[in-house]
């Protein structure tokens, strides 16, 4: 997957903001006020995207190109080399489970208002 299709992606998620909290990179997407994945656009294109603990280390020994979260709490992020042929249905999976994990962890007030597309 390139860019705009990670972004793409990303965005057609209910209640998802996207910016530069941190500068010119990372480009920063949210749910809820709460990051979900964070995409690099310098010279290596990363994607980190948060991940249950057990899953993060299954994924690491089982793809080369998924490292523990760069300067990330690397028990629950992940970090995904984008050029390491990792394939578009499973980045797409990953960052489902991101997005799950976060809206999850919202507070039930602010979840209602998402799924009714008021907040």
């Amino acid at each position: 997957m390139d860019i705009e299709e990670i972004r793409d992606y990303c965005l057609a998620r209910a209640d998802v903001t996207e910016g530069f909290p941190f500068g010119d990179d990372p480009l920063v997407f949210k749910v809820g006020g709460k990051i979900f994945a964070l995409l690099n656009l310098g010279v290596e294109m990363r994607l980190s995207l948060k991940c249950d603990p057990e899953k993060a280390i299954e994924l690491r020994e089982r793809y080369p190109a998924v490292i523990p979260g760069y300067h990330l709490n690397k028990a629950n992020w992940n970090t995904i080399y984008l050029d390491k042929g990792v394939n578009s249905r499973l980045i797409k999976e990953w960052i489902d489970h991101s997005y799950e994990l976060i809206f999850e962890s919202l507070p039930g007030k602010i979840r209602e208002k998402i799924n009714r597309g008021e907040y």
